[in-house]
């Protein structure tokens, strides 16, 4: 039947995107094969499955991996089925869940300095009495550094103030069974740290790498969106200069001549040309540079938002820079992974088991009250909200930033290094979820950049997370922000304004007033004080992990590191703390011979 705007449903879901090419004939394009982009994905892969049926093993039931009487997995499909018929699945749903090989990333150089980092841990000579260091904090810093210290022969005490793992990569599962987040994360490959982590976890298969391509909402053109797609046969930054200039729907080409002759000084100038802009906003370095507001509007508004949550008019031009770096001079840089489940159970929960089998432990809902001192201004213990007492011989404070400020002993807080805290600052993020009552067509297995005022980025987790799949129904996970204006509205005012901003990416399928689909349930999420503002002249703020308190160190994404606020920021942030602690060892060993001495006394 057809619709009010004068085409057929199916018709509705095939309108060109920003290409020119309808979203499903630009993900079936053909390519150098003489095969569609479907049917390379479906040709076999040496395990004796096509490499569809290895990755998107799938039933009609939604259960994943049990077993059925042929012996096979649910998501193995239905025998006989190697090769199924493209023109068949594009007619019975436009979205296709498909999973890359994991990228070559090891041998790239960055890959090779974070997995030397790694082993200098497990090779160092063992302590001849291992130091009990405790740390606060179970967020993917604190983690680390109790996983590097173990390594090291050393037995951390970690102690999470919350019940569950993970800190801002924290979720939770309701009373149906489903899990909501914290944020909607993404594992790229420019993060070799992350990378060595899942690794040396034996857990790189939970990463379930997507296309290489970022593609972007069309807010002018409702429903469509524009891709910047990475050829695979061409090394980097051709690759990624190939795929800005295929895109003509978001800049001209003197834009991006422009763009270009002003990124120069950054590729040429490495990492002290990228921290030296840190003084400069995106919006300013680019109306310095004399590039157009509009490459602003059009790509540096939504990278802004998924980078840190703000606009260009307050991040950072070093945020963006190392960003770009990393995406421009590494080949798979770029390319993105999410996990296959919740984060505390696929990727925590490995590291915890790792830190316990080394001897060290793991506490949950042991909030810190209060950081006490002994005479001469270093730590004498943890005093717990429960009235416990931790004592260790060294002690780091992985927990955010804000929460170290409000921690911070008084005597402490003219130290300039304790001082400088002050311009670091939590910015509010609004993480959401909504299950809708259908599976939604106009998407893509991957994130999608929203370009709305409201929203940052957002994926359809049923078809990118394999413990999310549900093969009749779509969660939307969407990233709010900016959200310093909504973090006090109630979810109900979130979610009429976040459905409006979706009804102009899916104008067939959802109308802000659900006459089209409804709403199941909704999760809102909300972090009053989510990873720190980077604003400009951030960076001499952010402490090194070594602190001037002997036996006292410092973890998180806003110590001082190359990746700034991300998961692989306060993973090498933990490595770096492990570091020094490590390299302290006979200082802190003899500290605490003094200490007992002095207690027997």
């Amino acid at each position: 039947m057809k619709k009010d705007m004068g085409r057929t449903a199916q018709e509705g879901r095939h309108r060109p995107n920003g290409t020119g090419r309808t979203a499903q004939a630009e993900r079936d394009r053909k390519d150098g094969t003489g095969r569609t982009a479907h049917e390379g994905r479906h040709r076999p892969n040496g395990t004796g499955r096509t490499a569809q049926a290895e990755r998107d093993r799938k039933d009609g039931t939604g259960e994943r991996d049990r077993k059925d009487g042929t012996g096979r997995t649910a998501y193995d499909g239905p025998p006989g089925n190697m090769f199924p018929d493209v023109t068949t699945r594009v007619t019975t749903t436009q979205v296709v869940c498909v999973d890359y090989p994991r990228p070559d990333l090891d041998n790239t150089s960055n890959f090779l300095e974070a997995a030397y980092l790694s082993s200098t841990f497990r090779v160092s000579p063992r302590p001849s009495k291992p130091l009990n260091i405790v740390i606060a904090g179970a967020g993917l810093a604190g983690l680390s550094t109790a996983k590097y210290l173990a390594d090291a022969g050393h037995k951390p005490i970690l102690l999470e103030a919350r019940d569950v793992l993970g800190g801002k990569v924290a979720a939770w599962k309701d009373k149906d069974g489903d899990w909501y987040e914290t944020g909607l994360h993404i594992f790229f490959g420019a993060y070799p740290n992350v990378q060595n982590l899942f690794g040396e976890l034996g857990i790189n298969d939970r990463l379930q790498w997507k296309e290489h391509s970022m593609i972007f909402a069309m807010p002018n053109k409702p429903g469509e969106f524009s891709r910047f797609d990475f050829p695979d046969v061409l090394p980097a930054p051709l690759n990624g200069i190939w795929a800005i200039l295929r895109n003509n729907e978001m800049l001209t080409w003197p834009e991006k001549v422009k763009f270009a002759i002003g990124l120069l000084p950054a590729m040429l100038g490495g990492q002290a040309y990228v921290e030296a802009q840190d003084g400069l906003s995106v919006q300013d370095w680019m109306r310095q540079r004399g590039i157009p507001d509009r490459v602003t509007t059009e790509v540096f508004i939504a990278m802004s938002k998924a980078l840190n949550f703000i606009n260009p008019d307050e991040l950072s031009m070093q945020c963006i820079l190392i960003a770009l770096n990393r995406f421009l001079q590494e080949k798979h840089g770029s390319k993105m992974a999410f996990l296959d489940g919740s984060p505390p159970e696929r990727l925590c929960k490995p590291i915890v088991e790792h830190i316990e089998s080394l001897g060290g432990q793991v506490r949950l809902n042991s909030r810190i009250q209060k950081i006490e001192l002994n005479k001469d201004g270093t730590v004498r213990n943890f005093l717990l909200n429960d009235g416990n007492i931790i004592k260790g011989d060294a002690y780091v404070f992985a927990a955010p930033v804000d929460i170290l400020k409000l921690l911070l002993p008084e005597d402490w807080k003219p130290i300039p290094y304790f001082k400088k805290l002050d311009k670091l600052v939590g910015v509010p993020v609004i993480n959401v979820h909504i299950w809708f009552d259908r599976k939604l067509r106009n998407t893509y297995d991957h994130l999608l950049f929203s370009r709305s005022p409201l929203l940052s980025v957002y994926a359809d987790m049923s078809v990118t997370c394999k413990e999310y799949y549900d093969p009749n129904r779509s969660m939307l996970e969407l990233v709010f922000a900016p959200a310093e204006e909504w973090i006090s509205r109630s979810d109900s005012d979130i979610i009429d304004a976040t459905m409006s901003e979706l009804s102009k990416l899916f104008p067939d399928e959802i109308a802000a007033d659900q006459s089209k689909a409804k709403i199941l349930k909704y999760h809102v999420v909300k972090t009053p004080r989510s990873v720190y503002k980077t604003v400009p002249d951030c960076e001499p703020c952010r402490p090194l992990q070594r602190s001037p308190i002997e036996g006292f160190y410092l973890a998180g994404d806003y110590t001082k590191q190359k990746y700034l606020a991300s998961m692989e920021g306060a993973v090498l942030s933990g490595k770096f703390c492990a570091q020094a602690i490590v390299q302290d060892y006979e200082l802190l060993a003899a500290r605490g011979e003094v200490v007992a001495e002095a207690s027997f006394v």
